[in-house]
């Protein structure tokens, strides 16, 4: 959850983010032979601000130096596929220096370790393409390790050949199970690890610096982050939902830039030529600026030769998924507003005991708020004002009650949460922050109007993260409506600010693009003062998912902050939820979920996904590994389906069992609510 920083005092960067120019001139050098005077500059500020602004006020001590140290090898080498034994002897030998190095400014460990892993990759290339073409042997009953606590570094060549054995006819049995051929499959991985070993060698230093400084500040905590220019741009769009560019996602396989989605309304869904799994493989500047090859080519460096100023035009070289020669495409850029990334509702009508009730549904797939413009312009984008129209909309329809489905919610803006709570409330605190000190601040409502007050549902799962916490924990706690979904949401209850390095290191407006540090300066907590750190929000009535059983939690990332609690705050309950009713709820909604197909589907996964969730390795014998890979079908289309719900083109409501047990308890409190309001 981001918040400008206001306490203390402190500069609000995080509302101008990304306005600043040139007047420094400076650019990335692609060239890795060593640190650049301005990674002393960046590291330097970056140090110096996680020992003055972090919510631990944890020193950069020996104890962060070899959290960094594993971070970092971790960030590249996570399967300990590359490096020897002896490298990590070798690295470690200045497992308590790298505190002291950066806050020196020196960088040089990275580049030291990065050329020994470009080393190592290319090494591993040859040992790669060797397994690639070699014969396996599938009915010999083995297994590789999968357990990442128990993955050790190979102590020499000859171990590393074996793990690589292992490791591709493990990549083959992949493919067998996709009913891909095996001379198919040998030549998709073969593209598959060059690329990647391209990608490894292409680094470039801004990458390199945006994994090394995270890695040390992920040591304190693991959202606070460097982003260098191209990171803080997506961010940028992220919370604007608009860009100029031609609409369409791409996607990097196996060394193409693939076009998986195309913009609703954008400039390559109104041309109609380029579709869905079309292959890039050129790009060319204006009508007649030459082609250039981007086979291979990072996918940030791709998408930046595609996006620029809405009205110009770029020229694609694709190669068509329906197959035939390739064809050059013409496109005119334009602004393109991310619809479906923001708030959308929809009106469900629905009979229960011979009367029709309608239920309103918001879609809510993150708290976005344009920073750049808040103080530009009245009408900057909004999820609260785009909230409220849908609101308005629904009571012109006479809705019986408003479900806000914050499933896919990762979070975004405190400022939003706080703002948006506010439509179901009158006045009154929505969060409390701590700051490192100690100093609790209540963050009220202080809008007395009321948008919605009628029956309200919270739809959460545990990809339902900060922000959305705030909201479902607020609405909880006053008692002015219910949550409904897995047991409990992600349990992410800190607050991050953005701080723009270009200006915390020259102080002036335009100053040059560096980046900005991403930092956990505060923890929220709720009304009743609990925070939902690791805990998250329970769910009043819960409903069985897969999704929960995933180690996806706050709980499972490291150095995690603890759950802890403040006072509680002055409040007044609604009363539009009692013990009684959630009873009734959880009781009427056990019985249907006990009654359902789909739902004993669900458990039956849970139970075969909690058997094999504690396995250290994977069968790499045929018969067996197909078996097991068949009983998983159910979890694998699942999980599509999840994929599916963050799609541009994913519906308003998507009618499937869960949801509709969802406005089944929607409706079940409907009726109840009116009983309780009659007495």
């Amino acid at each position: 959850m981001m918040r400008r920083m206001s306490m203390r005092g402190r500069v609000a960067t995080a509302a101008i983010f990304g306005v600043v120019s040139s007047a420094y001139a400076w650019s990335w050098a692609a060239d890795l032979t060593g640190p650049s005077p301005y990674d002393r500059v960046i590291t330097r500020r970056i140090t110096s601000l996680m020992e003055e602004e972090h919510l631990s006020k944890h020193p950069l001590d020996d104890e962060i130096s070899q959290r960094f140290m594993d971070q970092f090898l971790k960030t590249l080498d996570p399967g300990k596929m590359y490096f020897l034994q002896s490298d990590i002897d070798e690295f470690n030998q200045q497992r308590n220096d790298l505190d002291d190095l950066v806050k020196d400014g020196d960088t040089s460990f990275a580049f030291k370790v990065f050329e020994r892993f470009q080393q190592r990759v290319n090494e591993r290339l040859a040992t790669i393409d060797e397994w690639l073409a070699a014969p396996h042997d599938f009915t010999v009953d083995e297994e590789m390790v999968i357990e990442p606590d128990l993955m050790t570094y190979s102590k020499d060549e000859a171990e590393a050949r074996e793990k690589w054995r292992k490791r591709i006819k493990l990549d083959l049995l992949v493919q067998k199970g996709d009913k891909i051929e095996d001379k198919e499959a040998r030549e998709k991985l073969t593209r598959r690890y060059h690329s990647r070993a391209k990608q490894w060698q292409r680094f470039s230093r801004e990458q390199l610096m945006e994994v090394y400084l995270t890695s040390l500040t992920t040591s304190f905590d693991p959202h606070t982050s460097y982003m260098g220019p191209h990171m803080l741009e997506e961010f940028e769009i992220d919370m604007r939902l608009e860009l100029e560019g031609i609409g369409a996602l791409l996607q990097f396989e196996d060394g193409y830039t693939v076009v998986k989605e195309i913009v609703p309304g954008g400039p390559a869904d109104l041309d109609g030529r380029l579709k869905p799994k079309d292959t890039v493989i050129g790009v060319g500047q204006g009508e007649s600026g030459d082609i250039e090859d981007v086979v291979e080519m990072n996918l940030t460096d791709v998408v930046d030769r595609i996006r620029g100023k809405g009205g110009s035009i770029v020229r694609l070289q694709v190669r068509p998924a329906a197959g035939g020669e390739s064809i050059v495409y013409d496109l005119k850029r334009a602004k393109i507003e991310m619809k479906n990334s923001e708030a959308r509702g929809e009106i469900i009508q629905e009979a229960r005991d011979g009367r029709d009730y309608k239920v309103g549904v918001i879609n809510l797939p993150s708290f976005y708020r344009d920073m750049s413009r808040v103080s530009q312009r009245a009408d900057f984008k909004s999820t609260t004002r785009d909230v409220r129209k849908l609101i308005d909309n629904f009571k012109s329809q006479g809705v019986n009650a408003i479900v806000v489905d914050l499933r896919r919610n990762g979070g975004g803006s405190l400022d939003e949460a706080i703002d948006l709570t506010g439509l179901f409330i009158k006045t009154g605190p929505v969060v409390q922050v701590k700051d490192s000190d100690g100093n609790v601040e209540e963050l009220d409502d202080k809008d007395p109007g009321v948008a919605w007050d009628g029956p309200l549902v919270v739809l959460t799962s545990k990809l339902s993260a900060s922000a959305s916490e705030i909201f479902a924990g607020a609405i909880q706690d006053y008692g002015r409506g219910i949550v409904v979904g897995d047991p409990t949401t992600h349990g992410k209850g800190t607050v991050q600010s953005l701080l723009d390095l270009g200006r915390q290191v020259f102080r002036i407006p335009n100053a040059a693009k560096l980046g900005a540090l991403k930092i956990t300066f505060q923890q929220f907590y709720r009304p009743n003062g609990d925070s939902t750190q690791n805990r998250g929000v329970v769910a009043d009535v819960s409903l069985p998912s897969l999704i929960s059983q995933l180690d996806i939690g706050e709980a499972d990332l490291d150095y995690a902050r603890e759950f802890n609690q403040v006072k509680p705050a002055r409040y007044e309950r609604f009363g539009l939820v009692n013990d009684g009713m959630l009873a009734e709820l959880r009781s009427r909604s056990a019985t249907r979920v006990e009654g359902s197909e789909d739902f004993k589907k669900v458990k039956q996964n849970i139970a075969r996904f909690l058997e094999r969730k504690d396995r250290k390795t994977i069968t790499l014998n045929e018969e067996k590994y197909l078996a097991e890979q068949a009983e998983l079908s159910r979890e694998k289309q699942e999980e599509e389906a999840a994929e599916e719900m963050s799609t541009f083109n994913r519906p308003v409501v998507d009618r499937d069992f869960y949801f509709n047990e969802a406005l089944a308890i929607t409706l079940d409190y409907l009726t109840l609510s009116a009983t309780v309001a009659r007495n």
